[in-house]
């Protein structure tokens, strides 16, 4: 904004024990967790949770087949109390792709681990909308429609809580007749629950350091369309995973559909961002996935009825970094607690919020506050999380230096090998080497690449989709991507990368078009932004920063 930060109006605060950023399913399960002690004890604990989604809910996107093994801790009876979680998984099926057929790996090759039965089928979303109830009802505070902007942190330096971004603030950065000052939320503990490559998260790692003595952070690109299926086509409780074409060995990523509910398929795709050629579109590799013989089957005569894309942690043991800080914690994606290979985190986040919850309530009825809740470390990295992690630790950077081919079978003897010395494995802890935004290639080591046009039945142009994530953001608000050189960006995202963003972006926010007297100008349709943070995460100079926008903005995913 134009003016100093003396002539603002000062800022409201709230007083809380404890200040939870995000509701998704680590936060939500802080925040249960917390009132749960608080009951069995007899203490009265305040807990505030702030949600950027215009409801809870809004911004949750995932598979998903989830393990009960965090519901299960969290609230045993889930069930009873009717959690919208009720298709069990019945049939289990893995397939590797060729161009015109398909490979059924044996159940007996995988790891029992990955036995997907006993696991259920559903949307995380609706299970988070219920978690949101339920927290509700035990007495949390629960604010949707409000982003998280600002860390505050006290003389010390430790973290005191945060403070929402500022409402009613023009494209020029000048206050409108609407404008509305930010609200700072103060707390003895503040929990980080922000998701894959939060914003605040970001800033929280850099400045403590975190991530020294840990592996980089890596990411995939999960796109997910939802479709309601011919009822001769759905098989309640089935799931299917494949790996191989349309992507070549080299290019990390596969896909899912799961079939669950009244006629629901969930088919998503994941592509690893540590992916060379610039050329490429995940978007359109996705597309290009349903056309195969063995999934365009499963649509025929059925429509698509959400769309939605999101970073999903991939770095997993190695890369989890240092998860204390003085005054919080990271839980959930925003500590990278994706089990890779199994393609689930929600477990994780639900029993990284737990120990949260546990760690953050004894260091209040001892009277601290403001520290570094240690317990919470050691319980994320000794417990079930870790367990869960260490056992698959190998199989991401096994599959991106060796390939798909090679990699997937070394990586599959370290998990079989873990099943008979947990935690061993072949006896190391491989490295990702450099971060994802370094693996991109430059555009004259490549060929562009040819997609096919979509038919608007089974295929879909981006915008065309992305009018089925109901994405919506206030017009007259200053962009929330920020490029910081744009000289840079034409120079050499441009000039040395042939534009990738184009690509890589699912909503269709970035564009170089035509300039005034010629040349090309990089144009950002901040608007259509899902707030999947891949341009935070791919761009090769790390020259785009993703920032949040007004609370309430972004995708609105129904049932997702």
């Amino acid at each position: 904004m134009a003016e100093n930060a003396e002539e603002l109006p000062p800022r409201e605060a709230m007083e809380f024990d404890v200040v939870i950023v995000g509701a998704g399913p680590a936060g939500l399960a802080t925040a249960i967790r917390l009132r749960q002690l608080a009951a069995e004890t007899g203490n009265e604990v305040s807990v505030v949770v702030i949600e950027k989604g215009s409801e809870v809910g809004a911004h949750i996107l995932s598979g998903a087949v989830i393990d009960p093994i965090g519901l299960d801790t969290l609230m045993p009876d889930w069930r009873e109390k009717g959690c919208p979680l009720t298709t069990q998984v019945t049939e289990d099926k893995f397939y590797y792709l060729g161009p015109a057929g398909e490979i059924r790996l044996p159940n007996i090759a995988m790891p029992p681990f990955m036995n997907n039965h006993g696991n259920y089928i559903g949307s995380l979303g609706s299970v988070c909308r219920w978690l949101g109830e339920q927290a509700a009802e035990m007495g949390v505070e629960i604010y949707p429609g409000f982003a998280a902007a600002e860390v505050l942190y006290d003389d010390k330096g430790a973290v005191v809580g945060v403070a929402t971004g500022d409402m009613g603030i023009g494209k020029d950065g000048e206050p409108t007749d609407s404008y509305t000052r930010g609200m700072e939320l103060r707390g003895r503990y503040t929990i980080i629950s922000e998701g894959a490559r939060g914003s605040l998260a970001k800033q929280l790692i850099a400045r403590f350091k975190l991530s020294e003595g840990h592996e980089p952070q890596k990411y995939g690109l999960g796109l997910k369309e939802l479709w309601e299926v011919a009822p001769d086509r759905h098989k309640p409780g089935l799931i299917q995973h494949t790996f191989g074409w349309p992507l070549d060995n080299k290019t990390g990523g596969g896909s899912f559909l799961y079939h669950y509910g009244e006629n629901l398929v969930s088919v998503g795709f994941v592509l690893h961002l540590n992916y060379q050629n610039p050329y490429l579109s995940p978007y359109e590799e996705f597309q290009r996935f349903k056309t195969h013989p063995a999934i365009a089957e499963t649509f025929a005569g059925g429509k698509r009825i959400a769309y939605g894309a999101r970073a999903i942690t991939e770095g997993g043991w190695q890369s989890i970094p240092t998860l204390a800080f003085p005054g919080g914690v990271l839980t959930g994606c925003s500590a990278g607690l994706v089990n890779v290979p199994r393609i689930k985190g929600s477990h994780n986040a639900i029993l990284s919020g737990v120990h949260a919850a546990e760690a953050a309530f004894a260091a209040l009825q001892a009277g601290r506050s403001h520290d570094v809740l240690e317990g919470y470390e050691s319980a994320v990295r000794e417990g079930p999380v870790g367990r869960d992690l260490k056992r698959v630790r190998n199989v991401k950077p096994y599959w991106s230096k060796y390939g798909t081919f090679a990699g997937i079978a070394l990586g599959g003897l370290d998990m079989w090998l873990n099943t008979i010395i947990p935690g061993v494995g072949l006896g190391n802890t491989a490295k990702h080497g450099k971060a994802d935004h370094a693996a991109t290639g430059r555009a004259d080591r490549f060929k562009p690449i040819a997609y096919p046009k979509p038919d608007g039945v089974l295929t879909f142009d981006r915008l065309t989709n992305l009018s089925f994530s109901a994405t919506n953001h206030e017009e007259n608000q200053p962009a929330h991507l920020k490029v910081a050189d744009l000289a840079l960006q034409a120079k050499s995202e441009l000039g040395e990368f042939a534009g990738p963003s184009n690509r890589y972006c699912p909503a269709g926010v970035y564009e170089w078009v035509d300039a005034d007297g010629g040349g090309k100008r990089f144009q950002i349709n901040a608007q259509n932004c899902v707030h999947c943070k891949t341009c935070d995460i791919k761009d090769p100079n790390q020259n785009i920063n993703w920032t949040v926008p007004e609370g309430g903005g972004g995708p609105n995913y129904p049932g997702m």
